[in-house]
């Protein structure tokens, strides 16, 4: 890398070259600019060998990046500034892993049996055609056995709130389903 950086003016500092739309760019900037184009291949080679996934690495890898760029006045003073974005990057990849490895984890504990699948596909559809609120109120109420007070709570509204999306929602999943709606809420 040191091959790639022009030599420094006798005052420790690069001159600030002119860059597009008469803006200038300092040393500090053009020594970031030269170790990001540098080094983001070959991290990102790393990540991907550990994540085994393309999209995953980059994103990763850029994190790395935004980190050394917060850090960048500290980090440019070091001997090699690509091996602590190097290691910042396998944190994050061996981060992710993990967090994946947990994630697949619980998916498997928490897998929801047969009884959480509706088997009436026209219910499904009318539920999924309720707006946000209403289909929220309704899974908690009809699905998770929540009283008004546990909905309110959840949803972060009143019980009379809750009311009126039950009242909604049961009105139009009765229109849809053809079916008479009592007009009392329980």
């Amino acid at each position: 890398m040191a091959g790639h950086r022009p030599a420094k003016l006798q005052n420790g500092h690069l001159p600030r070259e002119r860059v597009a739309w008469g803006t200038s760019v300092g040393a500090a900037d053009l020594e970031y600019d030269w170790l990001f184009a540098d080094e983001f291949p070959a991290v990102m080679r790393t990540v991907y060998l550990m994540v085994h996934d393309v999209d995953r690495a980059e994103d990763l890898t850029q994190d790395a990046f935004v980190q050394l760029l917060k850090h960048w006045k500290k980090v440019s003073r070091y001997e090699r500034p690509g091996a602590w974005v190097r290691r910042v990057a396998i944190r994050l990849a061996l981060d992710a892993i993990r967090r994946e490895r947990l994630r697949a984890i619980l998916e498997r504990k928490v897998h929801p049996g047969p009884a959480a699948v509706l088997a009436d596909i026209d219910l499904q559809r009318a539920i999924r055609s309720l707006p946000r609120m209403q289909r929220a109120a309704i899974v908690l109420r009809y699905f998770d056995d929540l009283d008004i007070d546990e909905i309110a709570d959840t949803l972060g509204c009143s019980r009379s709130t809750v009311r009126v999306h039950l009242h909604r929602a049961r009105k139009h999943l009765g229109e849809l389903l053809g079916e008479e709606v009592t007009e009392d809420v329980p």
